[in-house]
């Protein structure tokens, strides 16, 4: 339900949601490749590059290439993706204190730290399956 609403107000922003998550990752990794950030985000390499194209064509993110790779882009924000960068964390900051409405700091907290041990577990069974084949 928060995906689906975050959807509905980053549309308005004239944004998605898997645009949101890539601005973001390469906000945090700056010069990333596309291989690497594609891992990163948890999707295929060419529906990430489908991504990129559009964020590019619409100014957001420029390629460059990796000069110890010719193979490869980097990929860096330009100035016009700051301001939605801004608008996209301020809406993600509304609905989840909508969501988080009437629940205290320290539930919070517990709910946080279940759901990061559940994602351990889960990483933590995803190794021990690729390693056992």
């Amino acid at each position: 339900m928060l995906r689906k609403r975050f959807d509905e107000r980053a549309r308005q922003h004239g944004a998605t949601r898997a645009q949101w998550k890539a601005l973001l990752a390469i906000s945090r990794n700056e010069g990333i490749n596309q291989g690497n950030l594609a891992d990163l985000l948890e999707v295929e390499p060419i529906t990430l590059c489908r991504l990129i194209d559009r964020m590019q064509e619409s100014g957001l993110v420029e390629r460059r290439r990796d000069p110890n790779d010719r193979r490869a882009w980097q990929l860096f924000l330009t100035e016009k993706a700051g301001p939605v960068l801004e608008e996209l964390h301020e809406t993600a900051d509304e609905l989840m204190s909508q969501a988080l409405l009437e629940i205290s700091e320290t539930q919070i907290d517990t709910m946080t730290e279940l759901l990061n041990r559940i994602r351990h577990n889960l990483s933590a069974s995803e190794t021990r399956e690729v390693a056992h084949g």
